[in-house]
């Protein structure tokens, strides 16, 4: 298996998304090395997103604010996630879930999506497993839909 970030814990939620997990099979001595998570557009590699990580022996932790991910002006985004030393050298270990003996993830979990509103856009973000079972985020345009029985109340209510 090659070196990766296992996740252990996804947390979406409070306007931010938090990550805890462990490096697999990394190179010894990278550890005491500072670490990050790298956020990298799809299709547009120039497009980076980096956040400092906690990292205690090979467990690290980091958390970001969906805010970050939504950038006005554009449509659908998805962002991969990666972790790498704050050198900037490799390795750049992809952020994913392998080690759990679930296979098809991208079917299986769903995560709760959290609504972004600048000016008048709104945009969805949630975090999801690829088809190789590695951890994403998803921008989509829209709000979250109302739960059944959910009513949505007027702006003078609230």
């Amino acid at each position: 298996m090659t070196p990766h970030a296992e996740l252990e814990q996804v947390w979406p939620r409070d306007g931010r998304i938090r990550l805890v997990g462990r490096l697999h099979e990394h190179i010894p001595g990278e550890t005491a090395e500072r670490w990050r998570l790298l956020l990298v557009l799809r299709d547009q590699e120039d497009q980076r997103l980096s956040y400092d990580t906690t990292l205690d022996g090979t467990r690290f932790e980091v958390s970001f604010p969906v805010d970050d991910l939504a950038l006005d002006g554009l449509a659908d985004a998805t962002w991969d996630l990666h972790l790498e030393p704050g050198t900037g050298t490799p390795p750049r270990l992809r952020v994913g879930r392998q080690l759990d003996d679930i296979r098809g993830k991208k079917k299986i979990m769903v995560y709760p999506a959290q609504s972004v509103t600048s000016d008048e856009d709104a945009t969805v973000v949630r975090p999801f497993y690829t088809v190789k079972d590695n951890l994403s985020v998803e921008c989509l345009p829209g709000d979250i839909p109302l739960r059944p029985g959910e009513i949505e109340l007027p702006e003078w209510i609230g």
